[in-house]
């Protein structure tokens, strides 16, 4: 079982040529709305790689909530978690350029309710063997009662340090696996400006110090990791991207579910890498989760 505590949220997309510069005005080529949110995405994801998945969050009272849990209730996800609270639900403002590249504005809206006492009453209900997946789109208390209450009970955390926020490098070091992207882990490493070889030496020693589990991912240059002892390498697919929203989302959720099914570590981070892949040739971050059969045909 796997249980995502984190955001849920409705994209407003909007594609341009290429992405604006800060002041300028850009004619715009399309527009989407589709449902999204960090904790959502990662959920859906894990869902459809073949977990059993329960979310825990907020929505609001207003038009976007059912749309924003649409796809995760059509998939099977446990949504008996989520509490519908006043207010809005939060909304991401994406831009996607025509290289694919995006930039992102979120709204937290219903996000911001979600509490320690939710955290605490969500993980009362997992066992050990079970794995908790967290980010940092709601509050940062309640992402540290969770990771707290899940070390209490042996249960598998798994923080993905996205968004870059103040507390990711506090609240990293409660979580057993730890997914960043090469700026966030710098932050978490307290180092700047680090080439290949002085980051992979440095995964290694932060591993062999905390017992942690990191997860490097580096775009189109693939995922390192170290994990018992080693250091791993693997790469995605060779595509030409569509839209990269969701592409780290869908790396995070095959990456739980992989574990979760007790693959092996190489075998399941490979899924993952394919699965960010796959995520990157359609648009949206939802709708872009590709299904578990799908990803098989590719590894």
């Amino acid at each position: 079982m796997i249980i995502v505590f984190g955001s849920i949220n409705m994209d407003l997309v909007a594609t341009t040529p290429r992405l604006p510069k800060p002041g300028e005005t850009v004619p715009g080529t399309g527009f989407a709305t589709a449902a999204g949110g960090k904790g959502a995405n990662q959920a859906l994801a894990a869902r459809r790689a073949g977990a059993s998945v329960r979310m825990i969050g907020a929505v609001g009272k207003d038009t976007f909530a059912a749309p924003a849990l649409a796809l995760l209730d059509e998939a099977g996800t446990d949504l008996s978690g989520v509490a519908h609270v006043d207010g809005p639900t939060g909304t991401a403002l994406i831009m996607v350029g025509g290289d694919g590249e995006n930039m992102i504005a979120v709204v937290p809206g219903a996000n911001g309710s979600v509490n320690a006492a939710q955290a605490e009453a969500a993980i009362s209900n997992l066992s050990a063997g079970d794995i908790l997946m967290l980010q940092l789109e709601v509050p940062a208390e309640a992402v540290k009662a969770a990771l707290m209450a899940a070390k209490r009970k042996g249960v598998r955390s798994l923080l993905n340090t996205a968004p870059l926020t103040g507390e990711a490098a506090e609240l990293s070091r409660l979580a057993d696996i730890i997914v960043a992207n090469e700026t966030e882990f710098e932050l978490l490493a307290g180092r700047e400006g680090l080439d290949g070889p002085t980051r992979e030496a440095l995964l290694l020693e932060m591993h062999r110090e905390t017992g942690q589990t990191f997860v490097i991912t580096l775009g189109a240059e693939g995922v390192i990791a170290a994990e018992s002892g080693k250091l791993h390498r693997t790469q995605g697919l060779k595509i030409e991207p569509v839209d990269t929203v969701g592409a780290g989302d869908t790396f995070c959720g095959y990456l739980a579910a992989g574990l979760d099914a007790g693959r092996s570590f190489e075998t399941t981070l490979r899924q993952a890498a394919v699965a960010g892949s796959l995520a990157c040739l359609t648009a949206g971050a939802q709708p872009s989760i590709p299904m578990a059969a799908e990803v098989d045909k590719r590894t």
